[in-house]
Formats: C-alpha cells, structure tokens, sequence
C-alpha cells in the first residue's frame, strides 16, 4: 500500500470513526469548524480552576468581564484571558449588560446560589461541579432553570476524557452488548493540604464530604448510557483524624463507597478517597456481556476484554472461558474535528477541558441544549448527596430522587 493510500485509509477511517460517534445520539451533539460568526460574550468567575479553561480560543466566544474576591486571583484572570474588565464580586458583573454567560468556578458550597442568581439576572451558566450540596439545592436550581429557559450546564471533566469519548463510541456500535456492570475511582490522596490558606484559616475544602463530590465517578456511566441511578448504599471511612474535627459539614469521613443500581437493574461502585494509600486519578471501567474497557490508573495499561469460546481448564480441574486481553490504543479526540482547530490541543482533565469549552459555547450559539444539561447535572449530583446521607446512616438503602419526571 502506498503512503498516499495508507494516507487516504486513515482519512476514511478517521472520518467513520467521527461520522459513528456524531450520529450515535443527541450525547455528541458537536462536530467540525461552527458555521456561525457570532460571539458569545461571557465573564468568567473564580480565578483559580476559572483560569484553566479557553474561551478566549474559540471562534465564536469573547471574554468580555472577569471576577475574583482576591485581586491576585482577579489580575490572574485578566491576564489569561486578556480581559480588561473586572469586578470585585459576582453580584457586580451580574449587573453588566454586556455579559450574556458565565462561567462560575467558586466554592462548591456556593454553587447553587450563584448559579439561582445568574439564572435570575438573565445570564446562562456554566457551573464547576457539584451542581448542589442537598436535594432541596437540587431542586431549586432545576425550577429556576425552567423558569428562565436559560441554558444551564455543569463543568464535569470526566464525561469528556478521551477514554469516556471512546466508551461513548463503544457504546453506540454496541460493542459492549449490555454494560450489567460498571465502576469508578476519584482518588485525590493529600487532599487535606487544601484545607487550610496559608494565614491557617479553613477553606470550604475542610472536611468536605467525599460524596458530595460524587460527579468525577458517576459521570463515567451516566454519560456512556444515560442510565439513572436509582437507590443506593453508602460506606464511609474515618480513622478520628484530628484535622476532620469540628467541620462544618459534620463529615466524619475521608473516604466513601457508594453501591448503586440503575434504572435498568444494573450495578455500579464509586468510590471517592481523600486519603490512603491510593494513586490519584480519576479511573472508570465499564463491563459487558461481549467486552469490557477499562482506564488505565498511573502505569495500569488500558486494555480492553472480550470472552472467546476458547475453554480451557483451570487449577481445579473446572472449564472456565478465557478472556482475551489486548491493550487498547487510547485516541487523543482532542486532535479531531470534534473541536474547532483553535481547540485541537491537550487540556486539563484527559483532555477534557476544551471539550466543556466548546460545549458550552456551541450549545449558545445553536440554541441547543448541552450534553450536561441540568438533567444530567443532577443524574450526576443528587447520587451522592444520597449516598453521603447512606453512610452516615452506617449504609441503610435509600432512594434516589429522579429530577428527569
């Protein structure tokens, strides 16, 4: 084969990969260069993970306005998203007329009243996650959203690493068969140096409870099927650490796992970890009838499964199936025309970043709703606030509220 027919190939190949993930469903509502001129002017609130995002690459965006309380964190933002203009508070750039959108990267405990208030000045959100910290927050915000018709979405890294984007794909040329079985990791060990700024005062960090912070897990099934987690039983773990003493949370936990089932009677384990002996990441694996595809965790190969009909014997003297393991060669979708060309470059997260970015914005442009709308959003959120609940009633079975009916 010639180098300009293996070129050819690829470009086939590349272009069917594209084209099976674009009609798969409304779950890859992007694609390609966008058609419109228009910019969607945006400020953006919070400047330290607020910084980590590129609206100031897309085509069709324009940072008009930034805010931060500190003015080290408020000059950082200017500076990264070449903004002249700046607030001192969110309640001040809600009053700019020229701001059509926010992006609101403030501390989680805030994040239902900020986005309640943006909502209610006429601005469409994009919100860090988690969507809210109580069910009551949950629904307040979904009522709110209703109410504006405003476009609401929520920031989560996990629904757009590489490998949830080829889960996705794996999905949608069922692959997998049925996925009965699924599982994800957040382990962020160390967390407990965030919970002090450097004056010793205790930041909304301080004993936040793991899961409360359940999205960078449930993400990574919600958004391969759309399924909805439906009860759950929680464990949770604290060894009397002084440092978790006296929270305003009244958490006594460093780490939880959540036992769930979905709305098609399947199963799913998250776990998030603050502390142990764990390698930090963000890791799903997904099992199916036909194959299983699992994230690779700090050296872990990737590799996916399917079951042969090969049999063999095992120690025992018992027929057993013999999986066949290959590794699986991860594609980098940040390099595709998923993205406009601006875009086309690794980010925070897996690669997530310029995802959330176009996502965003995309969805303004073309008057559509976003993948992580708030349906989505509170699928993501309200599983854990349940769960956290679960375990602190030493892991009774509870319901999980659906805000989709």
């Amino acid at each position: 084969m010639s180098k300009l027919q293996r070129t050819d190939r690829r470009k086939f190949l590349e272009q069917s990969a594209m084209a099976a993930i674009s009609a798969a469903s409304t779950r890859f509502s992007f694609l390609g260069e966008p058609q419109s001129t228009r910019k969607l002017r945006i400020g953006i609130v919070g400047g330290r993970f607020g910084r980590s995002f590129y609206f100031h690459e897309h085509p069709n965006c324009k940072v008009v306005a930034v805010s931060d309380l500190r003015p080290d964190r408020k000059k950082a933002l200017m500076e990264t998203y070449n903004c002249q203009k700046s607030y001192d508070s969110l309640a001040l750039l809600l009053k700019d007329k020229e701001v059509e959108a926010v992006g609101i990267f403030t501390p989680a405990p805030d994040h239902a009243t900020h986005v309640i208030q943006s909502l209610e000045a006429g601005k469409h959100v994009l919100c860090a996650v988690p969507a809210a910290l109580t069910i009551d927050e949950c629904s307040a915000i979904l009522e709110k959203v209703n109410a504006t018709g405003l476009t609401y979405m929520m920031a989560e890294t996990s629904t757009y690493r590489q490998e949830t984007i080829t889960a996705k794909k794996m999905f949608s040329e069922g692959k997998f068969g049925t996925i009965f079985h699924s599982a994800a990791q957040y382990y962020h060990p160390g967390l407990e140096v965030l919970y002090f700024e450097t004056d010793g005062s205790r930041t909304w960090r301080h004993g936040f409870p793991p899961m409360l912070y359940p999205t960078h897990t449930t993400a990574f099934l919600i958004a391969v099927t759309g399924e909805r987690l439906t009860h759950v039983n929680a464990i949770g773990w604290g060894d009397q650490d002084p440092i978790l003493k006296d929270n305003i949370y009244n958490n006594p936990f460093w780490n939880t796992t959540g036992f769930f089932q979905t709305d098609q009677g399947h199963s799913f384990v998250g776990e998030v970890c603050w502390k142990g002996a764990l390698l930090h990441g963000e890791r799903g694996s997904w099992y199916g009838d036909k194959m299983s595809f699992h994230m690779p965790q700090k050296g872990i190969e990737t590799h996916w499964v399917h079951f042969t009909h090969k049999h063999s014997k095992d120690d025992g003297g018992f027929s057993v199936a013999n999986p066949e393991m290959k590794i699986y060669d991860q594609e980098s979708w940040w390099k595709e025309d998923l993205l406009p060309e601006a875009l086309r470059h690794d980010s925070g997260h897996g690669g997530s970043h310029t995802f959330i970015t176009h996502e965003f914005v995309d969805a303004i442009i073309n008057d559509r709703a976003p993948e992580i709308d708030i349906y989505e959003a509170l699928a993501y959120t309200a599983p854990g606030i349940v769960a956290h609940q679960s375990a602190l009633e030493g892991g009774e079975y509870m319901s999980i509220p659906n805000f989709d009916v």
